[in-house]
């Protein structure tokens, strides 16, 4: 049994036990996403499972057989920043940094969000084909990752900056 880790292929732990998270951390040595509640509350554990927002640390490893698991670490490459990595750095997005994984990877999970036209609890028109990346709509798709420095402003910011026009991005851009 193997699940694809930023594009490599694992095997399983043998544990059916282990959450996402410990594999990530422990198993495979992929340390940026961290562990902040271990209940779910604040995001730092976000990954993305086939292009969708899981909290790692609810989640276990073996439900995610022959998935495809994007980390930070696969975001991005040695010298060439994902371009909402980018951002958040020209935008102070992060302080500390400990949220910042979980923050990008939820960002770029809430990007395919919208590109399938899935509303939020803000969104006005549910009928739409199209959802507009107002800040309302950003803040409320983002709430469910916190930021214990208060970056707030710049994680709004590079979240916009980034996907105001390309609300369709693919994670490995």
């Amino acid at each position: 049994m193997s699940m694809t880790v930023n594009g490599i292929a694992e095997e399983l732990p043998d544990d059916p036990r282990v959450s996402l998270l410990d594999f990530l951390r422990e198993h495979l040595h992929l340390t940026g996403s961290k562990k902040g509640c271990d209940q779910g509350a604040c995001g730092a554990c976000t990954v993305l499972v086939d292009g969708q927002r899981v909290l790692s640390c609810l989640a276990l490893a073996i439900q995610f057989e022959g998935s495809g698991v994007t980390t930070i670490e696969g975001l991005g490459r040695p010298g060439r920043l994902h371009r909402l990595q980018q951002a958040f750095v020209d935008h102070d997005g992060f302080q500390c940094g400990y949220c910042t994984p979980g923050q990008i990877c939820s960002a770029v999970g809430m990007a395919g969000e919208i590109g399938r036209g899935v509303p939020s609890y803000v969104t006005s028109d549910l009928e739409a084909e199209t959802i507009e990346l107002t800040e309302d709509e950003l803040r409320e798709r983002m709430s469910g990752n916190l930021c214990r420095c208060g970056a707030y402003n710049g994680i709004v910011a590079a979240v916009a900056e980034t996907y105001a026009e390309h609300p369709l991005a693919e994670a490995a851009e």
